[in-house]
C-alpha cells in the first residue's frame, strides 16, 4: 500500500511539472519562431497581439506596450526593434539608432472606405518601429523631371541592413520592405505572420509562402529627363535616367488592377476580413491605406512643438544636448544662446531651415 502511494505521488509531481513546462514552452512559441531569450519579456492577455501586450528586451533596449480602450489600440514605445539589426553608421547610412518617443493610436474597429488614401509611414510593426517603404532620394532632372529612388536598386547605396530597414538622421530605425526578424521572432507557425498594424487600423501580416502577389508592373517604353543630378551629402553625381523603366525609380511601377491578388494599397480580404501584405515585390509595403484614417503626415520642416514633443524625454518642455538629434545636436551649441545647456522654445524659433543633403537617408 505504501508503495502504490509513493507511485502515485511521482505520477502527480511528474504530470503537474510536465504541465508546467508545456505551459512555458507554449508562452515562448506563441510569440516568436525562435524562444525569447531570457532578457526578453512578453505578456499578452489573450496569447495574440490583437489584445493589451507588453514587450520589453533589455538586450536591444526595446519598450513596446499596447492597450486597448474603448475602439482604441493605443501603442507607447521606444521604437527599439526587439532584434539584431545591421552595423549603424555603416557604408550608405551615417547614422545611430536612438531610442524615439511615439505613441500611435490604431481603430479597433477599422472602417474600410475602398478609396485609397497616399500614406508616407502606413503602419507600425507589433515591436513598434515604424514602416517607410518610400525614400527621400531624388534625381532631378534640368527638362523639370524628378525621378523619386526606391529603397531596393543598384544605383545608390542607402546602407539596407538584412531587416531592409536603416535609420534616419533623428535616429530612427525603420524598414522598408519585409521586416526579416521581425517575421521570425512573431512566427506561430502558420502561413501569415501577423507583422504589425497599419493606421487605419487593419492589420498587416507576411505571407511565408509568397501566395498572394501584387498587382503592380513595370511600365512599358523608357524614361524622359536630360541633365539630370543626384545630390548627395558630399557631391552632386550626374545621373542617366534614360533607359526602360527597371525599377529603379517609384515612377517605374504602374498598378493594373487584377494583375494579381493584391489591390492598389497591397490589400486583400481573407475569411471575410480585410488586411495587408508585405511583400517581397514592389510596393513592398503599402504606400496607401484603404480605410478611414487621419494621420498627419510630416511635410516638410517640423513644428517646434512638434520638436519638443519628439526629443524631450523627461518632459520638462527644454532640450538638452542628449535629447537632441540630428543636425540640431550637431550645432547645438551655436542655437544654445544663453549657453546654459538646454535649448527652449524662443531659440528654437531661429533654427535655419534644413538643406535636402541634410536629410538624406529617410
Amino acid at each position: 500500500m505504501k508503495h502504490i502511494y509513493i507511485v502515485a505521488c511521482l505520477l502527480v509531481i511528474s504530470c503537474n511539472s510536465n504541465k508546467i513546462l508545456a505551459q512555458h514552452s507554449h508562452s515562448q512559441n506563441e510569440h516568436s519562431h525562435d524562444n525569447h531569450n531570457h532578457n526578453e519579456i512578453v505578456s499578452n492577455h489573450l496569447t495574440t497581439y490583437f489584445a493589451d501586450y507588453v514587450l520589453k528586451d533589455e538586450s536591444f533596449g526595446t519598450n513596446t506596450s499596447v492597450t486597448i480602450k474603448d475602439n482604441t489600440r493605443m501603442m507607447v514605445t521606444n521604437a527599439l526593434p526587439n532584434h539584431k539589426t545591421g552595423e549603424f553608421p555603416g557604408p550608405g547610412n551615417p547614422n545611430t539608432i536612438s531610442a524615439q518617443k511615439r505613441t500611435y493610436n490604431f481603430p479597433v474597429n477599422p472602417k474600410y472606405t475602398g478609396n485609397p488614401q497616399w500614406v508616407r509611414e502606413p503602419g507600425v510593426a507589433l515591436n513598434g518601429v515604424k514602416f517607410e517603404p518610400g525614400t527621400a532620394e531624388v534625381v532631378a532632372c534640368d527638362t523639370g523631371e524628378n525621378y523619386r529612388i526606391e529603397a531596393f536598386q543598384e544605383l545608390v547605396n542607402l546602407g539596407l541592413d538584412f531587416n531592409n530597414a536603416h535609420v534616419q538622421p533623428t535616429g530612427a530605425y525603420h524598414y522598408h520592405g519585409s521586416p526579416t526578424s521581425v517575421i521570425e521572432k512573431f512566427d506561430s507557425g502558420k502561413d501569415l505572420v501577423h507583422v504589425g498594424f497599419a493606421h487605419d487600423g487593419f492589420p498587416m501580416y507576411y505571407s511565408k509562402s509568397d501566395r498572394y502577389k501584387p498587382s503592380y508592373k513595370l511600365m512599358d517604353g523608357t524614361r524622359d529627363g536630360e541633365d539630370c543630378t543626384y545630390e548627395t551629402r558630399r557631391n552632386t553625381l550626374d545621373i542617366a535616367v534614360g533607359g526602360h523603366h527597371d525599377g529603379t525609380y517609384t515612377s517605374d511601377f504602374e498598378y493594373v488592377e487584377g494583375s494579381g491578388d493584391l489591390d492598389e494599397c497591397n490589400g486583400i480580404t481573407i475569411d471575410g476580413k480585410y488586411m495587408y501584405l508585405v511583400t517581397n515585390a514592389f510596393p513592398y509595403v503599402s504606400r496607401c491605406l484603404m480605410g478611414e484614417v487621419t494621420l498627419n503626415e510630416r511635410r516638410g520642416r517640423p513644428s517646434l512643438a512638434q520638436l519638443l514633443e519628439r526629443m524631450d524625454s523627461n518632459n520638462d518642455g527644454k532640450l538638452s544636448k542628449t535629447e537632441t538629434k540630428g543636425p540640431l545636436a550637431l550645432k547645438f551649441s551655436e542655437f544654445d544662446k544663453n549657453d546654459d545647456g538646454f535649448l527652449v522654445e524662443s531659440e528654437l524659433k531661429n533654427l535655419p531651415r534644413p538643406n535636402r543633403s541634410q536629410r538624406r537617408r529617410q
